[in-house]
């Protein structure tokens, strides 16, 4: 049985009280060329995969949208090595891990991403992925200052999220490590390279 969650007399009614004579007055600042009957004869013959192609093509006509989302929210690039890496058999175990162990394809996984990562930086060493921005930022000023084990001071662009940057004092602030913000021009957003100095 149909669900219809209005009669006509419902309908009327609303469109009275609206000040309008027929449901399509509503539409009256849409386009011709855009209403649905307009275009309804393109998708006849075609599947979904071919009608998702058709109506991407037609939205980005307008433009692509810009996120402005902020907070660790950002447009990124993702590696085609990515997608590969995740179609592998070996993400798909037989078993379920608990949660005391690292099933095998998250290890494979781990290896994976190290290898490429150090491939890509020329690095003799790279660290696992981490779950988040913060920790990855934290991870990585951990590990310079372990290897620079004199070092007591890190500069920090003042343009890097600020819950990352609660993330770092906290995983630092008790190691006697000195943390200073450097500006960054409000123009460009890039780094003031006098203030480095």
């Amino acid at each position: 049985m149909p669900f219809i969650p209005h009669t006509a007399e419902d309908i009327h009614d609303m469109l009275k009280v609206l000040g309008v004579s027929c449901v399509n007055d509503l539409r009256d600042e849409i386009p011709h060329c855009l209403r649905e009957e307009e275009i309804a004869d393109s998708f006849i013959g075609l599947n979904e995969m071919e009608i998702i192609r058709l109506m991407k093509s037609r939205a980005e006509s307008d433009g692509r949208y810009l996120s402005f989302l902020g907070g660790g929210a950002y447009e990124h690039y993702v590696p085609a090595a990515v997608k590969q890496t995740q179609t592998l058999a070996v993400n798909f175990p037989r078993h379920r891990s608990s949660q005391a162990q690292a099933s095998p394809s998250m290890l494979q996984l781990m290896y994976e991403y190290q290898t490429m990562m150090a491939s890509l930086t020329g690095l003799d060493i790279s660290n696992e992925g981490v779950y988040d921005g913060a920790s990855a930022l934290a991870e990585a000023i951990l590990m310079a200052l372990r290897a620079r084990k004199e070092a007591r001071r890190i500069l920090i662009a003042s343009t890097i999220n600020p819950r990352y940057r609660a993330v770092l004092r906290t995983l630092v602030g008790n190691r006697d490590i000195e943390i200073t913000n450097i500006r960054y021009d409000i123009k460009t957003g890039q780094v003031d390279q006098n203030s480095l100095a």
